[in-house]
């Protein structure tokens, strides 16, 4: 087995370390969400923790890690017989970000059910992390249905495994870690208020600790087991406060003048629901244990608030999560009055200017985050565009709109989204079919009505259906995928005025907002001067578009061609990565080409491409003046699409410019 690496020799995150700790003392503060860029000790710092749990006494026997003196009434290996148990450490148990349903929750053998009428029940990793901790790595990148049925779990301390009617019910209270990158998409909000505590983390700056991340980590892999022995009185004490902490926190005292301030904190920064003070209070009290201490102080609180709230004071995916500290000051200073239980009338400013020794704000912009999103572009701060581009600064996006639904046509079989129709393992049943490996949906009356004809020849003699593996029917289901949206942007002279570019942002800032909600993939290439660019490859990460989309300047010729050939190539490499998503292009340009020999013939050429591949598309038409040349509606033929002028593409009417480009694909198919 290998030697894990010590949590006590993690260098700097201390707010990553607290939020494991704390969840360590009080299971019901709900989990951790951990944030940051890659390299950050994220999965160190987790997968050293279970180093730290107290040993469990379990059941001897029961896949289920019953405690010995209250077992599960509904444990599906019970009842047990009283005084069998055995010793072991607390589990971390990983969840794959391609794990199945079945493997999270677990798996009923049908055949026996329907049969026999046994409930043949193979647990899953949610039984495995009963009384451990259960790791998500890439918890963004985790499927939405399956996220559901974990926080659900995590919530309830339960899981439920139904299938056509037979249903098992095991207990599953486990500490939920789930780490990500930003940068690979974002989770949704109802998602991210499931957990209890969110921290961001990063690498240093400061080169000395730099120099001794580098150093203990070289030190393990030379010599893993002497480097945990030489951390080892360090693992003992911590994991002897864990256990300390754990049996005082019964006896801390929450007052009545803490409780104030936890309301007051949650309703300044407007977080919806109850959770987040239920979430703070539980903290705040994990803290004190933590601490020593039987009373929760205001510092307490204020830890809390830091831990518990930055991820859900998000109103919109542009607002990067954080406090303001200095109102969260204000606000604990207001309602935290003299003598009132768990107030603190004066307490340490620390060094650096907080209470309880917690740094003081960055400063810069508070708030809703729009700053942090749409950054001010100064008139030097542009990317160069190339030799005699002309380039002018970038415009600031008109305000986004909510977008209709667009729909890219057919059926297809991607990954489980909101937006396109497809085949799926969630959504309505539309007919069934043989099993193609594992059994996962049950078509139970498929399966009778394939069993019915054999039951003489089968001898059956009883009441009970003999039913053979033969006999079992999938399920075909029709739900909903994600789909690739791909913007190829003219950004060029012709394109610069600052209204048109404005509007066409709004647009696109529009449909990011829409992909996010319907968990799509969305990309943006750019063409202008002599080349074009890649300026967002496909991404789920609307933090990302947007400010890309907000720093785009304009300028110089047109290369519509390059443009063209730039986003099938990057089609073509999606297709490679993800052949089931389903792709639509929307080219926003007013039809011109120049620069180059033959350029609107070479443009021509280029769209042809599309056609050939069946990719559904739409050209946004921003030609203006009292003589237009038509180009763009010559481009949309070649693409095999429509063309739409650029007033049709503000306001809801984008959504109707889609529903055209179905129409026109359905017409070509027929």
């Amino acid at each position: 087995m290998t030697t894990p690496f010590p949590f006590t020799a993690v260098v700097g995150q201390d707010d990553l370390r607290l939020a494991l700790l704390l969840n360590a003392v009080s299971p019901q503060v709900g989990g951790v969400l951990v944030r940051g860029e890659k390299g950050t000790a994220k999965s160190t710092a987790v997968r050293a923790l279970s180093a730290l749990l107290p040993e469990l006494d379990v059941v001897s026997g029961c896949r289920f890690s019953c405690t010995p003196g209250s077992p599960d009434p509904a444990c599906p290996d019970g009842p047990h017989e009283p005084g069998a148990f055995e010793s072991r450490s607390a589990r971390m148990v990983e969840l794959p970000v391609g794990a199945s349903e079945d493997r999270l929750v677990g798996a009923l053998d049908i055949e026996r059910a329907l049969a026999e009428g046994v409930k043949a029940f193979e647990p899953g990793l949610l039984a495995d992390a009963h009384r451990g901790i259960l790791y998500v790595d890439e918890v963004n990148l985790l499927h939405d249905h399956l996220v559901d049925l974990l926080l659900d779990a995590a919530a309830m301390g339960a899981s439920y495994v139904e299938r056509e009617g037979v249903s098992v019910r095991h207990a599953a209270r486990f500490l939920l870690v789930g780490t990500m990158n930003p940068e690979e998409g974002e989770l949704r909000p109802q998602l991210l208020d499931r957990f209890g505590l969110t921290v961001e983390v990063s690498a240093s700056r400061e080169p000395d600790q730099r120099v001794e991340v580098v150093r203990r980590r070289l030190a393990y892999d030379d010599d893993p087991a002497g480097f945990a022995a030489r951390w080892a009185d360090e693992e003992a004490a911590v994991r002897a406060r864990i256990a300390a902490a754990r049996k005082l926190l019964p006896s801390v005292h929450l007052g009545d003048g803490a409780l104030r301030q936890i309301a007051a904190t949650c309703a300044a920064f407007e977080v919806d629901g109850m959770r987040a003070d239920i979430v703070m209070a539980r903290t705040a009290t994990a803290l004190a244990a933590w601490a020593g201490r039987t009373d929760v102080l205001a510092e307490d609180v204020r830890q809390a608030a830091l831990l518990a709230l930055p991820h859900r004071r998000r109103r919109s995916p542009f607002d990067a999560p954080g406090l303001d500290e200095d109102k969260l000051d204000e606000t604990l200073e207001e309602f935290g009055g003299p003598g009132e239980d768990g107030g603190d009338d004066d307490p340490d400013p620390g060094p650096d200017g907080g209470p309880g020794g917690q740094p003081a704000p960055d400063e810069g912009p508070q708030g809703d985050g729009d700053t942090a999103a749409r950054p001010e572009t100064g008139e030097g701060g542009e990317p160069q565009a190339g030799p005699g581009a002309g380039e002018q600064s970038a415009v600031r996006a008109a305000e986004p709109f909510r977008t209709k639904v667009l729909n890219v046509p057919g059926i297809g079989q991607g990954a489980a989204g909101r937006r396109s129709r497809a085949r799926t393992e969630q959504g309505r049943t539309t007919g069934a079919r043989r099993p193609q490996g594992t059994l996962t949906k049950l078509h139970l009356s498929a399966t009778v009505q394939a069993a019915a004809p054999h039951q003489r020849a089968r001898g059956r003699s009883g009441p009970g259906l003999v039913v053979r593996r033969d006999d079992l029917r999938q399920a075909t289901r029709e739900g909903r995928e994600s789909n690739l949206v791909l913007f190829v942007v003219d950004a060029s002279g012709s394109m610069a005025a600052r209204q048109r570019m404005s509007a066409v942002k709004g647009a696109v800032l529009s449909l990011l907002l829409d992909a996010y909600q319907r968990r799509d993939k969305v990309g943006l290439v750019t063409f202008r001067g002599s080349a074009a660019e890649v300026a967002l490859p496909p991404t789920s990460s609307v933090d990302a578009a947007a400010a890309r989309l907000e720093s785009l300047p304009t300028g110089g010729r047109t290369p519509l061609a390059a443009g063209l050939l730039k986003a099938h190539d990057v089609l073509r490499v999606e297709r490679l990565r993800d052949p089931a998503r389903r792709p639509l292009v929307v080219v926003v340009t007013d039809g011109r080409a120049t620069g180059g020999p033959e350029p609107v013939a070479l443009a021509g050429r280029a769209a042809r491409l599309f056609a050939a591949d069946g990719t559904a598309s739409v050209v946004v038409d921003c030609e203006s003046g009292p003589v237009r040349l038509g180009l763009a509606g010559q481009l949309a033929g070649e693409l095999g699409g429509t063309a739409v002028t650029l007033d049709e593409l503000r306001a809801d009417s984008i959504a109707g410019l889609v529903r055209d480009v179905q129409q026109g694909t359905s017409r070509r198919a027929a």
